[in-house]
């Protein structure tokens, strides 16, 4: 799975974000942006929203665009977990990373990494976290695909990822969740 630099995926947003933005202005009409293939709506252990994940099909995979609020400046871990499960308080009921392949945690592990292993998310002071992640060689569905019959979670960790340790980059308890959904048809 290539990934990458977090940075470049900060900017990637905030430049689409301002984008929008300014197209709005002038009294034009304004062109909408196509709709989520997959969303993922965030929730802490109290159930208060702390943003959202959109996945869009691409050719060569798939692309999530996250909104993270409410979270403290710092870095933290992102994982897709293999269960479309997120039961309060600690979320573990959307069980491990999703790894297809049987590969180990981290993109810095020789054995790894899962497929399920992404970037690390930094908040700044005052912001709201965003991110544009690519998944190269993911599909949404099917065989092989990200949502299978028990689903799949995005998920937001206490703390950052250290890309190496097996199994979950020391990256700390489960903080915010967000079943993995297709829109309704």
């Amino acid at each position: 799975m290539t990934i990458p630099s977090l940075a470049r995926y900060s900017l990637t947003a905030a430049a689409a974000l301002a984008l929008a933005g300014c197209a709005g202005m002038g009294g034009k009409s304004v062109e909408k942006l196509p709709a989520a293939d997959a969303s993922a709506q965030l929730v802490d252990a109290r159930g208060a929203d702390r943003g959202r994940a959109d996945f869009y099909k691409t050719t060569t995979g798939l692309r999530v665009e996250l909104v993270a609020r409410g979270f403290a400046a710092g870095t933290y871990g992102m994982h897709i977990h293999t269960v479309g499960r997120c039961d309060a308080p600690d979320f573990t009921s959307a069980g491990p990373h999703w790894n297809p392949t049987g590969a180990q945690h981290g993109r810095d592990n020789p054995m790894g990494a899962h497929h399920g292993d992404l970037p690390n998310l930094v908040v700044d002071e005052g912001a709201i976290g965003r991110a544009t992640l690519t998944l190269v060689g993911t599909r949404l569905t099917g065989d092989g695909g990200l949502i299978d019959a028990d689903g799949a979670a995005f998920v937001i960790h206490a703390g950052p990822d250290d890309m190496k340790t097996d199994p979950s980059g020391n990256s700390g308890g489960r903080v915010a969740c967000g079943v993995i959904e297709l829109p309704a048809q």
